[in-house]
């Protein structure tokens, strides 16, 4: 039951937890908790590729709770990281799960950009394909209309 004047918080709880959700159904991993890792390293990942403005107007976008997550230990002077491509990017993600590797790394963040793409605006997810690298851009599918 939500108290007078939590409705925000309870509102962002609920929606962090229906992305986990579905991010977990579409992976298949029946994990939520390992569903969020991948999504807060994927999210966290793309900001630090991204040049401040295409972070901030991305994050601007997120429900509250997954904003905080994205922001977390973000250091704008050291963005966008200098070695850009797809191999970095992934091993990036893996390193998350060293302790628990993914049999498939590659469809995973598919997965995640996947789920990006059906919960921000199509305008946004256009602009921060394009400010990807080219091998990196091609796992991100676009927001279908």
């Amino acid at each position: 039951m939500s108290t007078a004047g939590f409705d925000g918080i309870d509102r962002t709880v609920q929606l962090t937890h229906r992305w986990i959700n579905e991010l977990d159904a579409m992976v298949g991993w029946d994990n939520k908790p390992r569903a969020y890792r991948l999504l807060r390293t994927v999210l966290q990942a793309v900001r630090d590729w991204l040049q401040v403005n295409d972070t901030a107007h991305l994050g601007a976008q997120l429900p509250l709770l997954l904003r905080g997550v994205y922001y977390e230990d973000w250091r704008p002077a050291a963005t966008p990281v200098k070695k850009r491509d797809k191999a970095s990017f992934l091993a990036r993600i893996d390193d998350a799960f060293v302790t628990d590797p993914m049999s498939d790394t590659l469809e995973a963040v598919t997965a995640t950009f996947r789920l990006l793409s059906d919960k921000i605006s199509g305008g946004e997810i256009d602009k921060v394909r394009q400010a990807l690298p080219s091998d990196l851009r091609a796992l991100w599918p676009p927001k279908a209309d």
